[in-house]
């Protein structure tokens, strides 16, 4: 009887010597594929061989392959056997990982990077203790296993890692939410349609809830307002602290200031102001802004306010080249002061528009006509496609259904989302005198999670 060679010594010799028991036993083809089958299901030895094949390495070159091609073919394993929410499918350097209606890739290194074990993970910290750089880059599971809601993974080491399901479907990559940050984007119809909530002073300073339900409108829009504060410094530094810590920057901590071009800037003037955001000459510019008018003895001065990122989406469906150009090419922005005692000179390098490189998402504009420098940063075929695409987006930005006016009382502190909302004003006549501050946005936003936002 013709015999088969074995073409994996590491099969082991009593699962050899089983198989040539069957070949001799006088059995039919059939009845050997059947008795092959369940000798399988109970071998630990062919067990290796199913995860050998099942990583990807050499198939069997035998027999068997030829005459029994399903014993070699890959296969979804299960978690507990009364469950089927939870399967898996090991390749060369990830698992393919189902659960519920999700299926996740994971890279091993990832896996063994983000163990949450106590050696690994100090979770009184929040803080990885595992050195990253002394996992093997080409380290692979030596057993997986899973219950209804964790899933078991063995290193060749003999660590241990698991991992709730959950916990997985949350942060893996296909996990991950469309956006970073939930917004509505707006034109003047929208926003006038809003509703937007009514918050004074001593409501946001007394109640959490009230900081809250004004923060969701903020974080939303990009732009919220606080009514019956006190006409005083001291009253907006205490309602800008109320949200977040103030950012000190070449204008001070809070600046107060009216139209006797103190400062080597167009805001300390009369002059109408051009839609813009701030401190585009800032490396990172500031992040939130708020305007307080504590007085206005004149005409004119309206605020104009509009949504930079409604017009830039605008721009990406009319011409994706044109939105992409905008997020490619850096552009310098400059700040030079030689007035009276202040002597600044800042230069903040980016693109117009900046996104989030894995989703695309738009997170920060830098559009200020004043301020942008010398364009010398790309050559001149870039620079024509750079124009090209700066007027559609001024275009855009000009349209006036796309603008909000606001006339700043005493009374009304507007918060700016400076990385998004555009604002300008109207020239303005009289004495005018406006108080206000930048905050940090990391203290923002860490506010916002602390009173229970999802952000």
């Amino acid at each position: 009887m013709r015999m088969c060679r074995l073409r994996r010594p590491d099969w082991g010799r009593d699962s050899a010597g089983v198989w040539l028991e069957m070949q001799s036993s006088g059995l039919g083809t059939e009845e050997i594929k059947m008795s092959w089958y369940r000798f399988l299901h109970i071998s630990s030895s062919v067990k290796h061989l199913f995860r050998a094949d099942f990583q990807g390495r050499e198939p069997w070159k035998c027999w068997i392959r030829k005459h029994l091609p399903a014993v070699t073919a890959r296969r979804w394993k299960h978690g507990a056997a009364d469950s089927l929410n939870c399967s898996w499918l090991m390749h060369d350097q990830h698992l393919e990982l189902k659960y519920s209606d999700m299926v996740m890739r994971l890279n091993y290194v990832w896996l063994r990077d983000h163990c949450r074990s106590a050696s690994c993970y100090n979770p009184k910290t929040n803080q990885r203790s595992l050195d990253t750089a002394q996992v093997d880059l080409a380290i692979k599971p030596a057993k997986i296993h899973s219950d209804n809601d964790t899933i078991y993974i063995t290193w060749p080491d003999n660590h241990m890692t698991k991992y709730a399901l959950s916990w997985l479907a949350k942060y893996s990559f296909e996990g991950q939410k469309q956006t970073v940050q939930r917004r509505i984007l707006w034109n003047a119809s929208i926003y006038n349609e809003a509703n937007m909530p009514y918050v004074t002073y001593n409501s946001v300073m007394e109640s959490d809830e009230e900081l809250k339900k004004f923060l969701e409108t903020f974080l939303l829009y990009g732009i919220a307002f606080v009514d019956e504060v006190p006409v005083s410094v001291e009253a907006t530094e205490a309602v800008a602290l109320r949200v977040g810590l103030i950012r000190e920057s070449i204008f001070g901590r809070m600046w107060d200031f009216t139209s006797d071009f103190s400062r080597g800037d167009t805001a300390y003037t009369k002059v109408a102001l051009d839609r813009h955001t701030d401190t585009t000459y800032f490396q990172e510019p500031c992040g939130v802004q708020l305007f307080h008018c504590l007085r206005h003895d004149g005409t004119g001065g309206r605020t104009l306010l509009q949504d930079g990122f409604h017009a830039a989406e605008n721009v990406r469906k009319e011409n994706p080249h044109n939105f992409e150009v905008l997020t490619k090419v850096p552009i310098k922005h400059e700040y030079i002061e030689n007035v009276g005692g202040c002597h600044n000179h800042m230069i903040g390098i980016g693109p117009v528009l900046n996104v989030y490189p894995w989703n695309n998402e738009l997170y920060l504009m830098r559009y200020n006509n004043y301020d942008r420098t010398i364009i010398n940063t790309v050559p001149h075929d870039v620079v024509h496609q750079w124009y090209v695409a700066h007027r559609a987006l001024t275009t855009e930005l000009r349209k006036p259904e796309n603008e909000i006016w606001v006339k700043l009382k005493p009374g009304k502190v507007l918060f700016v989302d400076n990385w998004r909302v555009l604002h300008g004003r109207d020239a303005f006549t009289g004495y005018r005198r406006l108080c206000g501050c930048y905050l940090v946005r990391d203290d923002v936003l860490n506010t916002a999670r602390f009173i229970g936002i999802e952000i």
